[in-house]
């Protein structure tokens, strides 16, 4: 892993908490990123979604695409090949996916803007794996949240009664095989992330490169257990730019690594679409006078950016 780039030892946020907050709050107000280590995710709940997820891909493309829900700008279910494009880009991603919500209990206010999941009958192991992984990242995020919270002066809580009922998205993605040199596209664009923070299970595989301050690209390849972790554009508006949303890309690999498929399931940890997001008193300040005198709610936000890349 790039040591430019911390990996931190979320395990200290019980047992050394002011450090870890102090040096978790640098690395993301210098970064945007970071590697998340020891996050008590089993590897087995990892390897079977990943299992769950490739069986889905391996489908014929007329199976997948009887999971394609139009008019939804891909909230749930099947998102075909060369529909996403980074905003700003000429070009589609090489990706295919798949989006898996939040169960709403019955009487939730929610059902309007977050609909239902969809499951493929024909990996019935899905959807069990699925919501496993869902969940599991969820508490995950909402850790690295309250240590965010700390680190500018927040309660620790702060995140908890804005969260509980995010529009939080997993999205098991493949990338695959590159059959040709003269391609123009890119597995994924230059982009920043719609949400709170990211986190992206499965960043083994070389690919993921994030851009520096100066401008530079970084490559971000993740070891072992970590799980890389970033913050979005809500959160970075919510901040005034104390937590910036870095720019980052999946790069084509060079020659015969090309030709092979790739895997990653990102997290997109989402606020309650009611959440207004306006910035922090704490965030202003006058070297940092607030850049967003005018809210929004975040379903707000989320449709504007679903229209800029292409999915509404």
């Amino acid at each position: 892993m790039s040591a430019r780039i911390p990996t931190l030892d979320i395990r200290r946020f019980d047992s050394d908490r002011d450090a870890f907050v102090a040096e978790l709050g640098a690395a993301y107000r210098e970064w945007g990123f970071a590697g998340i280590s020891h996050h008590g995710i089993a590897q087995e709940l990892i390897d079977n979604a990943y299992a769950a997820f490739r069986r889905f891909y391996a489908l014929p493309d007329e199976v997948k695409q009887q999971y394609h829900i139009a008019g939804q700008g891909g909230a749930r279910g099947y998102t075909p090949f060369g529909i996403e494009t980074a905003k700003g880009s000429k070009h589609f991603d090489l990706k295919e996916f798949w989006h898996i919500g939040r169960e709403l209990p019955a009487d939730s206010k929610y059902h309007d803007v977050m609909p239902p999941n969809v499951w493929p009958d024909e990996v019935p192991e899905f959807r069990e794996h699925g919501l496993a992984l869902y969940h599991a990242l969820d508490a995950l995020g909402s850790r690295v949240l309250s240590a965010l919270a700390l680190h500018i002066g927040l309660p620790m809580d702060f995140f908890a009664d804005k969260t509980n009922f995010g529009n939080s998205i997993l999205r098991p993605i493949h990338y695959p095989p590159i059959t040709a040199d003269d391609i123009p596209n890119v597995r994924a664009g230059a982009h920043g992330d719609i949400n709170f923070i990211t986190l992206l299970v499965g960043a083994s595989t070389a690919g993921l490169e994030v851009q520096s301050k100066k401008g530079e690209w970084v490559p971000f390849t993740s070891e072992g257990d970590t799980i890389v972790v970033n913050i979005g554009d809500m959160l970075e508006r919510l901040t005034n730019h104390v937590y910036p949303s870095t720019i980052h890309r999946v790069v084509n690999p060079p020659g015969e690594a090309a030709r092979q498929p790739r895997y990653s399931v990102p997290f997109f940890l989402h606020p309650n679409p009611d959440f207004l997001i306006d910035v922090l008193p704490s965030c202003i300040t006058p070297d940092n006078p607030s850049r967003y005198p005018e809210p929004i709610t975040a379903h707000g936000f989320l449709e504007q950016r679903l229209r800029e890349i292409k999915l509404k």
